[in-house]
């Protein structure tokens, strides 16, 4: 299974403690990442993850079409509901696109932790 992870440049520390709690679950996954986001995942974590785009060039969209393809099965994107910045990635065609596809997006930590155990229960259940 694939899942994407996307974080605001405020949410980023978050994503990384996220990731961190998380490391054993994560590594089940076949993960991407948008570029800055993936990076200081790798650097955190050790991680394997497919490295996208930076947000402002285009990664967020990068991984719409990987959603798009039905090749990611989840996206958490921690996102800054109330300082994001114009050069951060936009939520809106993300959401529209894993609203069609039906493709669970966490957007909190809280959901994030929801979508993760889904996924892993999944995965599981797979195996």
């Amino acid at each position: 299974m694939r899942l994407a992870l996307i974080a605001h440049d405020e949410k980023k520390d978050d994503l990384i403690e996220f990731a961190n709690q998380r490391i054993e679950d994560l590594e089940r996954f076949d993960l991407m990442a948008t570029g800055t986001t993936g990076k200081r995942l790798i650097d955190a974590t050790g991680l394997d993850i497919e490295r996208k785009q930076s947000g402002p060039l285009g990664g967020d969209m990068q991984i719409g079409a990987e959603i798009a393809s039905e090749t990611c099965d989840g996206v958490i994107f921690l996102r800054d509901p109330l300082t994001a910045q114009p050069h951060e990635p936009d939520i809106t065609a993300l959401l529209r696109i894993c609203d069609v596809h039906q493709t669970p997006l966490a957007t909190n930590l809280a959901s994030a932790d929801a979508v993760l155990d889904e996924l892993v229960d999944q995965v599981q259940g797979e195996a």
